[in-house]
This record gives structure tokens, C-alpha cells and sequence, in this order.
């Protein structure tokens, strides 16, 4: 289907796929919220079980990231966003029709976020090696833009409407409107027109055979071995180690070291999807003044330099508050402009057929490292202290950029 010359905000195919992206998004946030406090409220879950909770909500993932890239390039893409969908509406409906039975336990939370978190990774690899073939390379930046936009404001929107669902309904009946969005957006991917091109077969030699080592090979292959698209899944892995030590230290840091309390902090981590939406925004104007490669690099820099303000507020005093708000501007706002545009790249630099087991291996790859990432925070935590081991973490994550620094990023103008 040729793209409109009007743009994206004319091409129905698109606005199906971006409302369907929408409506998931806002209702992925509120059984985010809603099922810790099934657990807690209703289960009478500890510290443990909770944590126990979070984890499988993600580690399933990178499992089903090895088999996912094969299925993906050997499929058709659009039906395994539709199951994809289906399948998370089935399993968190599960979870108001067991409590209103009286049966609801801790068990069951455990299997539906870890099978929730498995669905969500194959739709996740199967929705960015579907976008290509639907809007086509020349409007790949603005297609991830404005996807990325949705997920900001679901970020910013989701919680706390989440919050006041649960407070009005109960947590067991808002999750019923989460398992509605997860249905409506599967009506809306079933309502997209265009014809997908037709998937390699089982055993076809460019789609590398079946076998699970043969599409990591060539997942590898393709994704390292590109002189752009490489540069990128390093930096990606880098930034993924140092988030982890973010994502392990953070609340601890802002809630025991500096002693703000649960009301700024929360503040503080709603501003970063304000970040994120406003990244979307200017991604496309930086690709634009700068050139693809050059935005890449400044918006990594930049984005990975302002985390310096996360130990640095200790020792600001009246300004650390406002210095953990800018960090969140300017690290989500600028991770997302860099994203669009690394994304886009590989999207449009690789062949179709391989790039859902591309997006696999670097889903298993940046998963792994936070995993890595998070466990070494909390290790150097207990024998560096607190503060020590965030400037490093910190300083880690300006390896980031160094990476991109090759002579085929810098010369990249457009994706």
C-alpha cells in the first residue's frame, strides 16, 4: 500500500496500528500498578514476594527472546500481534474471574505476569519487524516517533489513572480494563488493510533454517556485524549495564541517601515521561539539523552525561530536587530521541527477513546486561556504600556514546 502524501496522519494502516499501540500501552501501566497491590492488599505478599513478583513480569522475556526472532522472520507478523494481544487479555482476566470465585492466590499472579511479560516480548519483537513493511523506510523516524510519544503519555497518564481506577473500582475489577485494552487493540490490528508480504518458509535458506543456534548466528551476524546497526547494539548494551544500576539504586538512593520523601520522589519519576515526550518530539528535528548519525551521538552524550546530576544532587543542597527533575528531562527525553533514530536505522538498513531475530538477540542481549547490571549494584552497594556505587554506574554509562564514535555513524544523514 503506497504511504499518502499527506504523511503518516493520513495513512488509516498506521493510525490503526498507533491506536491500537495506545490503548495497550495505557492498560499495560494500570495492571503495572494494579497487580503489586492485588498482592499486597488482597494476598498479604511480603517484600520477597513482591520482588518475586517484578522479576518474572520481565525474566520469562529474555527466554522467549532465543525462540522468538525465527517465529517472527518466519511468520507473518500482524497474526502474532493479534494472538499476541489475545493471549495477555485471557491471562489478566484470569485475574478478577479468580478473585470473584474466591480462588485468587499468589501462584497464580506469579504464572500471569511471568506468561504476560512472555506475550509482551514476542509482541514487542514482532510489532518493530512488522513496522517497515507497513508505513515503508522513508517514514520510519516519524512512524517511531509518534509510537514513542504514546508510551510517554501512557507513562505519565497510566499511573495515575491507575490509581484513581483502583481507588474507585478495586484493583481485581480495574484489571478487567486492562484485558479490554488488550482486546481493543486486537480489533484494531485486525482492522488494518494492508496486504503483509508473504513470510519465509520453514527451512528457506535466507531465513537460515529453523534450528534455535542458526537464527542467533544470524541475529548476531546481522545485528554486530553492520557498520551502523552495530555501533548501536554496543552503545544499547553499555547503556543497559549502567541502567541496571539505576534501576537497582535508584529509589533506594533518593528515598535513604537524600532523604526526600515518598511525595518528591514520585514527582521526580513522573517527570521522565514528560522527558520521553518531549525526546519524541525534537527526535525528528535533530535527525533533521544534524544529520541521523550526528543526533544519535549528541542525543546519547548528552542524555548519558546529564545521569552525572543523580550523585551530584547530594551535594547541592536547596537544588537537588531540581537537579533530579532535569536529570529526568534531559536522560528520558534524549534516551528517546536517541532511540527513534537507532531503531529507524535498523529497521531500515537490514533486510526484512532478518530483522526479527536482529530485534530478538538485542532484546536477550539488553535484558541480560540489566539483569547483570542490577545484581552487581546491589553487590558493590554492600561493599562500596550507596553513593560510591551510583558515580559508578554513572560513569560507566559514558562508555555509551564512545561507541558510537565511527566514522559510518558520523557521516549517516538520513534513515
Amino acid at each position: 500500500m503506497p504511504l499518502p502524501r499527506d504523511g503518516l496522519w493520513q495513512h488509516p494502516d498506521f493510525l490503526r496500528l498507533w491506536a491500537a499501540q495506545a490503548v495497550s500501552a495505557l492498560g499495560s501501566r494500570v495492571s503495572r500498578t494494579a497487580l503489586p497491590i492485588i498482592a499486597i492488599v488482597s494476598l498479604g505478599a511480603d517484600a520477597a514476594g513482591v520482588a518475586l513478583l517484578a522479576a518474572l513480569s520481565t525474566a520469562p522475556g529474555l527466554v522467549v527472546g532465543l525462540f522468538a526472532g525465527g517465529l517472527v522472520d518466519r511468520s507473518r507478523k500482524r497474526p502474532l500481534l493479534i494472538g499476541a494481544d489475545l493471549a495477555r487479555a485471557a491471562l489478566i482476566l484470569s485475574v478478577p474471574v479468580a478473585a470473584w470465585a474466591g480462588g485468587l492466590s499468589l501462584v497464580q499472579l506469579y504464572v500471569v505476569s511471568a506468561l504476560v511479560g512472555m506475550a509482551t516480548s514476542l509482541f514487542q519483537i514482532a510489532d518493530n519487524a512488522y513496522l517497515p513493511s507497513l508505513v515503508g523506510q522513508d517514514h520510519l523516524v516519524e512512524a517511531n516517533a509518534k509510537l514513542e510519544a504514546t508510551e510517554a503519555a501512557a507513562e505519565i497518564a497510566g499511573p495515575g489513572a491507575a490509581g484513581i481506577l483502583i481507588q474507585l473500582l478495586t484493583a481485581p475489577v480495574t484489571m478487567v480494563a486492562d484485558a479490554l485494552s488488550y482486546l481493543g487493540s486486537a480489533a484494531l490490528l485486525g482492522r488494518i488493510r494492508a496486504a503483509e508480504a508473504p513470510a519465509l518458509p520453514e527451512g528457506d535458506a535466507a531465513a537460515g533454517g529453523a534450528s534455535l543456534l542458526e537464527d542467533l548466528r544470524v541475529g548476531l551476524r546481522h545485528g554486530f556485524g553492520h557498520p551502523v546497526v552495530g555501533p548501536t547494539f554496543m552503545a544499547l548494551g553499555a547503556q543497559a549495564l549502567s541502567g541496571g544500576f539505576f534501576f537497582a539504586l535508584y529509589m533506594l538512593y533518593l528515598l535513604e541517601h537524600l532523604r526526600l520523601d515518598a511525595a518528591a520522589t514520585g514527582l521526580i519519576i513522573s517527570v521522565g515521561g514528560i522527558g520521553a515526550l518531549g525526546g519524541s518530539v525534537v527526535a525528528g528535528w535533530l535527525g533533521r539539523r544534524l544529520g541521523a548519525g550526528p543526533a544519535m551521538i549528541l542525543s546519547l552524550a548528552v542524555g548519558q552525561a546529564g545521569s552525572l546530576l543523580i550523585p551530584l544532587a547530594a551535594r547541592l543542597g536547596p537544588l537537588t530536587v531540581p537537579a533530579l527533575v532535569l536529570h529526568q528531562l534531559l536522560g528520558d527525553g534524549l534516551m528517546v530521541a536517541f532511540m527513534i533514530h537507532a531503531v529507524s536505522a535498523r529497521q531500515a538498513m537490514l533486510p526484512l527477513h532478518v530483522l526479527g531475530r536482529v530485534n530478538a538477540t538485542l532484546h536477550v542481549l539488553t535484558g541480560a546486561l540489566l539483569l547483570l547490571g542490577t545484581l552487581t549494584a546491589g553487590w558493590l552497594a554492600g561493599q562500596l556504600g550507596l553513593e560510591t556505587t551510583v558515580w559508578l554506574g554513572v560513569l560507566g554509562g559514558l562508555a555509551a556514546p564512545l561507541l558510537l564514535l565511527r566514522p559510518a555513524i558520523w557521516r549517516l544523514k538520513a534513515v
